[in-house]
């Protein structure tokens, strides 16, 4: 598992492409390494890309708050949500914020810890194959131009690097437990950008809301 010291420059995404460098890192992110990652098992790779979202407190965006938990480092007095945190050791491997800087929290070589209990086409432990990314953002608004803009420049990069085939979200593969990254992520927009590169690698996105399908299949059989 390779660690990397804190980089606190704010990187130029427009300079150059993302890129992923042969220890799991993004040279152009923001680095802090974050305590809460171990290695993956010996015979697994990243297969999965895995799509969330985040914000501390719920619903505020741009402070320092999400780093700080993934970093082991919150303050639990500064906002009365934080007090039900204080056991929580979860990370993702990135996170894109509004404004569309990212920031790196483990190498994507390594296993971070933002999957919890999960499941991808009949597999368990999707920490163990999946890289994490997380937009700051919630279930009840759009995220940004600028998310989206990152978030396929990321994707690009892993890809490229590891290889891998499937893209999902959290509330896919922790169907009942979770719901992100949510309604508001614009699936249909991610896979087209993508389709709309020349030479394209083949993604399979796994699109839609679980608990919409559900309500839909109900509405269908009445």
């Amino acid at each position: 598992m390779s660690q990397r010291p804190d980089r606190h420059s704010v990187p130029d995404l427009h300079a150059a492409p993302l890129t992923i460098d042969a220890d799991g890192w993004c040279p152009q992110a923001q680095q802090h390494a974050s305590p809460n990652c171990d290695g993956r098992p010996d015979d697994a790779v990243p297969e999965l890309l895995v799509i969330h979202n985040i914000s501390l407190p719920p619903g505020q965006f741009g402070g320092p708050f999400i780093g700080d938990l993934f970093c082991n480092r919150l303050d639990y007095e500064a906002h009365a949500y934080f007090d039900q945190l204080r056991s929580l050791r979860v990370s993702a491997h990135f996170v894109i914020q509004r404004d569309g800087q990212l920031l790196q929290f483990v190498s994507a070589s390594a296993r971070a810890w933002h999957a919890g209990i999960s499941s991808f086409n009949g597999r368990e432990r999707c920490n163990d194959f999946s890289i994490g990314i997380e937009l700051e953002g919630t279930d009840f608004e759009p995220f940004t131009d600028a998310q989206y803009a990152v978030l396929l420049q990321l994707t690009i990069a892993l890809q490229h690097r590891y290889g891998f085939a499937d893209v999902t979200g959290h509330e896919h593969i922790a169907p009942g437990r979770k719901t992100d990254p949510g309604p508001f992520f614009d699936w249909d927009r991610y896979a087209a950008d993508w389709q709309r590169r020349p030479r394209h690698a083949q993604l399979r996105f796994r699109s839609g809301s679980p608990k919409v399908k559900q309500e839909a299949n109900k509405n269908i059989r009445k």
